[in-house]
């Protein structure tokens, strides 16, 4: 606020005449500052709100209108007509923008958003710099929207909206590269004496001291209680889910102010998917086998329940990510080499691609069981920004969990990893569009 001056032009001086434009600017003036007072008050009250189920109607629209890109051609969001989910893909629908389709525009002014090395929570499986990926080019590219852009990423907002609640990452383990992707956006913000993170069993707590807020991630890969539960020991071919037995994983999720679901990748077993009737601990094990798209829905149901019993819109919030694209066959996006992610470098420039390892049924589960539920829950489409993505996957650049063989080591791509993504990278995407959710929902 400018400070008034006193004496000389502001006629303090005895006898002497106010000049009309002098006043009329110093009235001017005078309602500025008082609309800005009213402004920033209002604004600071609504970070330490309860969460709304709409926006305060000044923060509604999301993008500055731009115009639409042409510059890779058109494209369906969903590489055909006839597998658009029915739900709105991006928080800019309601204003005649679909954050989900766009192109991805290399930027190496502003991305990425934080260097592998000066983030100490990236678990070794994620850092591909340090295991000798000989480029960075994965790290630059800016999803760009048609018709709008994506908010910018701020921190500081972030952790004042967090600041006396749990956030909770609820998933399999491409849901905690999200959940590391989210500290790592936040964790220079905070002061290195007030902030830690530790794993118990299946639950992983980042703390945010001085503001009284944690971040975590609860490793339930189905949702459902299943024998791929244990946090380290959870590589089993032979996958069983306990029906719709939420009990022993949601006793952790109580109390959460924010939730973000995920579960696709271990679904992904075959047509069928089997089915425990009971407990695991019966000696007796009745199993049967469903259908994946029915066993899923099955399970997501369960979800809405136990969120609608357990969740109050008022105060909390709960979102659902989509799935994560793999990208094991490089004939898939027309390279004859015979490859698969090994060695990409670019995105994939066909705006219509879907690769055959996302599946349109599950992707129409999601849609079809979350709009019923009675509390809202926010349906983050990762999936086909992702799908052209076949460069930022970790590849061979990890650390691996087996010694590797001769041959794997004469033949790179047959141990290149083409499901998890490097940090920083896609995944740092994926939260700025949960971000743009959360403030414009």
């Amino acid at each position: 606020m400018m400070k008034p001056q006193h004496g000389g032009m502001a006629g303090h001086g005895g006898g002497r005449t106010r000049s009309p434009f002098l006043t009329s600017y110093a009235l001017t003036l005078a309602f500025i500052t008082f609309v800005s007072v009213l402004y920033f008050k209002d604004f600071s009250s609504t970070l330490h709100q309860p969460f709304l189920t709409r926006p305060p109607p000044h923060r509604r629209q999301i993008a500055r209108p731009r115009a639409p890109s042409h510059h890779h051609g058109g494209g369906s969001s969903s590489g055909g007509g006839d597998v658009v989910p029915p739900f709105a893909v991006g928080a800019a629908a309601a204003a005649g923008c679909d954050v989900g389709v766009g192109e991805w525009v290399y930027d190496e002014a502003a991305r990425p958003w934080y260097e592998e090395e000066e983030c100490p929570y990236i678990q070794p499986q994620l850092t591909c710099q340090a295991h000798g990926r000989p480029d960075t080019a994965y790290q630059h590219w800016r999803w760009q929207p048609r018709g709008c852009s994506l908010p910018s990423f701020n921190a500081t907002l972030m952790l004042e909206m967090l600041r006396g609640k749990r956030m909770m990452f609820v998933g399999d383990s491409l849901n905690r590269g999200q959940y590391v992707s989210l500290v790592c956006l936040l964790h220079r913000s905070i002061p290195e004496s007030s902030k830690s993170m530790e794993t118990f069993d299946s639950l992983t707590v980042f703390r945010a001291k001085n503001y009284n807020a944690t971040i975590e991630f609860y490793w339930a890969p189905f949702l459902a209680e299943s024998n791929s539960d244990d946090a380290v020991v959870h590589r089993i071919a032979d996958r069983i889910v306990r029906g719709t037995a939420l009990e022993k994983h949601a006793r952790f999720w109580k109390g959460a102010d924010i939730l973000v679901f995920n579960s696709y990748l271990w679904w992904m077993t075959g047509q069928k998917m089997k089915i425990l009737q009971g407990s695991f601990e019966d000696k007796s094990k009745d199993i049967v086998e469903m259908e994946t798209e029915e066993a899923y829905g099955m399970v997501l149901n369960a979800v809405v329940k136990w969120v609608e019993n357990n969740m109050n819109p008022r105060n909390s919030r709960v979102f659902f990510i989509t799935m994560s694209p793999t990208h094991t066959r490089s004939k898939d996006w027309g390279d004859d080499s015979d490859g698969n992610c090994y060695n990409q470098t670019t995105p994939i420039r066909d705006l219509s691609y879907w690769g055959p390892g996302t599946s349109k049924g599950l992707m129409r589960v999601i849609g079809e069981v979350f709009s019923t539920s009675k509390v809202p829950v926010g349906i983050v489409n990762i999936t086909q920004l992702s799908e052209y993505r076949k460069d930022a996957h970790t590849q061979i650049y990890k650390k691996q969990w087996n010694p590797l063989t001769p041959e794997q080591i004469a033949n790179p791509k047959s141990y290149a990893d083409c499901t998890h993504w490097c940090l920083p990278g896609l995944q740092d995407t994926w939260n700025e569009l949960l971000y743009s959710k959360l403030f414009f929902p």
